[in-house]
């Protein structure tokens, strides 16, 4: 509880009254092999304020944001901060010789342009910036300087498609329907988010003008349709995912593919034509892919589910920070 725990791995969490620094907050607090040793909120000037939700689990106030302090008593730093907040936090803290790990989108676009064009308080990019889809891209992870988790729609549909595309099955563009609840939007209200606006109710939004779309583009190196909506609940993605197979392409064959993928990925569960649903992710690290291909046309249609605060944010950071630190992934998130 609190700080009383003896690991020597001491960690901070920047922007912790967030939804994403929230649940930051509740792992890492019980996490068997680092320290929490500071809870700090986006702003130098804010007042420290209890978190009655996590009583007993994280008993220390959340404290203004210092970046000396973060520095001088922390070996890792999570930053669960706006875009513009920790493009300005994460390079003191690097220059500190500070490891980051970072759930805001800052440093997720490698191209100069669209990274000025989507974040434009970012600048140039720090030496040792990878991009950390644990699945994926674990050994780069080990010595990286600041890890920029993905975000939560690229998670989901990466997941999916990653191993598809890298075996070169995929042909053509590929269209993301996703759909996100509230919590996704942050914790700041707006009327899209007021709960007369979106209880009862299913909205598109961020149509050809969302940022998660040219990130799942770089990473999947493919042209990507990507249509977020917001629905009405509290946590959860569901991606339904169109796509088209190269010729002669065989559902046995996608089978094969999908499960040599994450043979031996503690995250990510295979339900084939047993498509997931939200309620099987929600509070859980997992990623749950389904899938069904019809041999008569050549189309695959994927089903990608996972908790936004959980593996499409904090679970996925402290997943992440496993690697970093040589720990079983499972660490700290079963």
């Amino acid at each position: 509880m609190g700080t009383a725990s003896t690991s020597t791995t001491r960690v901070a969490i920047a922007g912790a009254t967030g939804y994403a620094g929230q649940e930051l907050v509740r792992i890492l607090a019980r996490h068997p092999a680092v320290r929490l040793v500071a809870a700090m909120s986006s702003g130098a000037t804010s007042t420290p304020r209890p978190m009655p939700a996590l009583a007993r689990i994280w008993d220390d106030p959340v404290v203004p944001l210092d970046i000396d302090r973060l520095i001088a008593d922390t070996d890792i730093v999570f930053l669960a901060l706006p875009e513009a907040a920790s493009a300005d936090v994460a390079p003191k803290l690097l220059a500190g010789g500070r490891r980051v790990i970072d759930l805001s989108g800052a440093y997720r676009i490698r191209d100069n342009a669209h990274r000025d064009k989507w974040y434009p308080a970012t600048g140039p990019l720090p030496d040792g910036v990878v991009y950390g889809l644990a699945e994926r891209d674990a050994l780069s992870m080990k010595t990286a300087r600041l890890i920029s988790c993905p975000g939560c729609y690229p998670t989901a549909a990466l997941v999916a498609l990653s191993p598809l595309s890298d075996a070169g099955l995929l042909s053509g563009s590929v269209i993301v329907d996703a759909k996100s609840g509230v919590s996704g939007a942050g914790k700041a209200p707006s009327d899209r988010t007021h709960f007369s606006e979106n209880h009862g109710s299913v909205a598109a939004y961020g149509l050809f003008s969302h940022r998660h779309g040219p990130e799942i583009e770089q990473e999947l190196g493919r042209e990507v349709t990507f249509v977020p909506h917001l629905v009405p609940l509290d946590r959860g993605i569901l991606e339904t995912i169109y796509a088209t197979l190269v010729p002669g392409t065989t559902a046995a064959r996608v089978d094969e593919v999908m499960h040599a993928a994450y043979a031996d990925a503690p995250f990510v569960r295979l339900t084939g034509s047993h498509l997931p649903e939200i309620k099987h992710v929600a509070y859980t690290n997992f990623c749950d892919v389904g899938w069904k291909v019809d041999a008569h046309t050549g189309r695959i249609i994927l089903i990608s589910c996972l908790d936004n605060l959980v593996k499409g944010a904090a679970g996925q950071a402290v997943q992440n920070m496993n690697i970093v630190l040589g720990l079983d992934q499972r660490t700290g998130l079963l």
